[in-house]
């Protein structure tokens, strides 16, 4: 018998990788994604869908640092209450452990690179807030319900079917965008800010190693970074054609992981480069 995996945002930019990855290992991987009127805040109906699965990938958000400035109260009631919900779901399903999808905007901006997770939480934003929050509950589950879970703070993934459009687009999605329509790709600010981009790839396998390693699942938050910081004018380089500076917004002027806690409790490495990742969606766009 296949085991059973279940991806919260089943249907958004990294649950579908999961799933298609799950399912290549042979697992019955179940989606709940409110794209097809599943709503991870209805506790209930979720501990049904949660028997008999082994393992919960809690990748359901409403994502955007951006967003959520402007939308506090809607993105609190999504990333807070819903992980509250998706953890007493698991609990009361019995399920083996939890994956949380947490995300590296909860260090702030930092003076210390790289980024190390015994440093305290400084976040700028309510979403960085919230998703930190996750992290807490994920951790208080563990140590008071016996519930395992691991929290992985993802450093700005990109891949195939990032979201390109919109005020909150995905900046590497976009820029490809930008380029197709033959219009300047737009940096807000000088475009010195540097990202560390990690490929949805490595993601995927990171979820999949934090589900079974047996070094993990005490409510440990764990970065999954590939470890280099690149600058949006590098990023726009790489892409290539014109750009057009706009205005700055509130975000951290860096971001930089030490992974070596992953790689030492998962067996975890990055494996795709920010070169061959543009190269590959470059050729996807036809632009290469």
């Amino acid at each position: 018998m296949s085991k059973k995996a279940v991806v919260t945002g089943g249907e958004g930019f990294i649950g579908t990788h999961l799933i298609e990855a799950l399912r290549g290992e042979g697992y019955e991987a179940v989606s709940v994604d409110i794209k097809s009127g599943g709503d991870i805040r209805d506790t209930q109906k979720l501990t049904e869908i949660f028997k008999g699965a082994s393992y919960v990938f809690h990748t359901a958000a409403l994502p955007r640092v951006q967003y959520s400035i402007e939308h506090p109260q809607e993105t609190s009631d999504a990333n807070i209450e819903g992980t509250l919900s998706v953890l007493v779901a698991a609990r009361d399903a019995g399920v083996s452990r939890v994956v949380y999808s947490a995300s590296s905007s909860a260090y702030g901006d930092q003076k210390i690179m790289p980024l190390q997770e015994g440093m305290p939480a400084n976040p700028i934003s309510p979403y960085a807030l919230q998703k930190h929050v996750g992290e807490l509950y994920c951790r208080l589950f563990a140590e008071v319900y016996g519930l395992s879970t691991v929290s992985l703070r993802y450093f700005n993934v990109y891949g195939p079917g990032a979201d390109p459009s919109g005020a909150y687009a995905l900046a590497i999605a976009k820029f490809l965008k930008q380029r197709q329509e033959n219009t300047p790709i737009t940096i807000t600010g000088d475009g010195t800010q540097t990202r560390d981009f990690t490929h949805v790839k490595d993601v995927v396998r990171a979820n999949i190693l934090a589900a079974t390693s047996e070094k993990a699942g005490k409510g440990e938050v764990l970065n999954i970074g590939a470890g280099r910081g690149v600058s949006m004018n590098e990023i726009a380089q790489l892409i290539g054609g014109p750009v057009e500076h706009i205005a700055p917004r509130l975000e951290p002027h860096d971001t930089l992981a030490n992974n070596s806690l992953a790689r030492e409790r998962l067996g975890w490495q990055p494996t795709v480069t920010i070169d061959e990742g543009i190269a590959e969606l470059k050729i996807l766009a036809g632009l290469a």
